[in-house]
């Protein structure tokens, strides 16, 4: 959808996501998303996520430098806001990653809360990457077949605990440096080769519910806990892992043949930054 295009009643409706939620930039065009890049920063460099910078310039510069990263400014929030309002929309859904994982949800409502004359809603997807990214391409698509805008806000509530991701990640060095695990985890990881499948739980908090030895059994596990047999929409994630990927996916052709693959991707910089090369990730949305 151009963004300029005369509105219908439904179309007055625009849908944002924050850089976290890694949906690819081709993704966001077709659909006519807005999103909220968040800051990659090295020592006197500052790039915005997955525009100025892609995910290989952080792998390449690993480990000798490790950026950090920061959420969209008030500012940069209030433009976005300010040229959805200026192109003449009504209503708002801003899709955000876990408020445990980051305070930029915090600002959209912030942001929000200064522009009255658009309707918005915040969902807090208590979730991270493509596990988060899926309910904006889902709200879009509903958006496309006619869904209102309050039957939207209304099933993406419905759906928040039918998005189930996992990932494996080779390294728990990243994590551990920006403090999303904890000691214990780290040093059993790093001297006896135990590796975490992460995903978030009910809060948004990241928890284990499997642990592995090694890359080797990572497919198999993740495909095992995530298989179903129902209607689903799947993407899968990577971070420096390209083969791997590609044989998750022959996988899980094979096991859900009813899933629809949206897409398979790189991951984001931002999330990059924070776990390493070597990471393998799939989301399932149950009954899209």
């Amino acid at each position: 959808m151009n963004h300029t295009e005369e509105k219908t009643d439904n179309q007055k409706t625009a849908i944002i996501v924050d850089s976290c939620c890694d949906v690819p930039q081709d993704v966001i065009k077709e659909l006519g998303l807005f999103e909220l890049p968040v800051h990659i920063m090295y020592d006197k460099e500052d790039y915005l996520d997955g525009i100025t910078i892609e995910a290989k310039t952080i792998y390449d510069r690993f480990p000798d430098e490790i950026p950090t990263t920061s959420m969209p400014s008030f500012a940069e929030i209030d433009d976005v806001f300010t040229e959805i309002e200026n192109k003449g929309y009504k209503n708002v859904i801003a899709i955000c990653m876990s408020d445990h994982l980051s305070n930029t949800i915090q600002n959209v409502h912030t942001v929000a809360n200064e522009h009255e004359k658009l309707r918005t809603f915040i969902f807090n997807t208590k979730n991270i990457s493509v596990g988060s990214g899926i309910f904006g391409i889902w709200a879009a698509r509903k958006l496309r077949d006619g869904w209102t805008f309050e039957q939207i806000t209304e099933g993406l509530e419905n759906k928040r605990y039918d998005s189930h991701l996992l990932f494996y990640m080779d390294t728990l060095k990243y994590l551990h440096k920006g403090g999303r695990i904890g000691n214990v985890s780290y040093l059993l990881g790093s001297t006896l080769g135990i590796r975490p499948i992460i995903s978030c739980d009910h809060d948004g908090v990241y928890y284990t519910p499997a642990k592995i030895r090694g890359r080797k059994n990572s497919k198999s596990k993740i495909l095992d806990m995530l298989k179903t047999d129902k209607p689903c929409w799947i993407i899968m994630a990577e971070g420096y892992a390209p083969g791997e990927l590609t044989l998750l996916n022959d996988m899980v052709k094979e096991a859900m043949p009813q899933a629809e693959i949206l897409f398979t991707k790189q991951i984001n910089p931002s999330l990059a930054v924070h776990t390493g090369p070597g990471l393998l990730g799939m989301v399932v949305l149950e009954n899209p």
